[in-house]
């Protein structure tokens, strides 16, 4: 990645889809540190979080990123009591809106300790994306009452780096 530039913010999103726990467990007991060491000084900021797999998004999940140029990542904390009623409305509001949006390539919804879920969608374009946003979010948040499930909702649209694909 090139430098920063004065005023700009530069973020990049590493996403590893790990076969099992147990692969994941033997990585960060193996090699992990090796790995992490030679990286020392290319980043400024670091935040890691394990999401298990709850569903998919459309259709079977695939970590594939050949058929999509971009990503819409959302991190959510829901509230403690509207965890069930925010996974629901996500199963049956947001996935069939997503997955009957032209452009929508697949995705994936996991889970991770304290209320904290992501949501991955894998669109062909951000054109594609942004049609879906114009189109159907303000609708879709009313329908699924997702103000009164999410304490905290952050998130970005990422341009995929060919380049980057392992």
């Amino acid at each position: 990645m090139s430098s920063l530039n004065k005023g700009v913010r530069r973020v990049a999103h590493v996403f590893a889809f790990w076969e099992s726990r147990a692969f994941y467990d033997s990585f960060m007991a193996r090699s992990h540190d090796r790995l992490a060491s030679g990286q020392s000084g290319t980043y400024k900021d670091i935040q890691v979080k394990l999401f298990d797999y709850r569903f998919d998004v459309k259709t079977g999940f695939e970590p594939r990123f050949t058929d999509a140029d971009v990503v819409r990542v959302a991190h959510c904390r829901v509230h403690q009591d509207r965890v069930e009623h925010y996974a629901l409305m996500q199963e049956k509001v947001w996935n069939p809106a997503m997955a009957g949006s032209p452009g929508m390539v697949r995705g994936v919804f996991g889970e991770a300790p304290g209320s904290e879920f992501l949501v991955m969608s894998m669109w062909q374009s951000a054109a594609e994306h942004g049609k879906y946003r114009r189109e159907r979010v303000e609708r879709l948040l009313l329908r699924a009452q997702t103000e009164a499930d999410v304490a905290a909702l952050a998130g970005d649209v990422v341009q995929l780096e060919p380049s980057w694909t392992v």
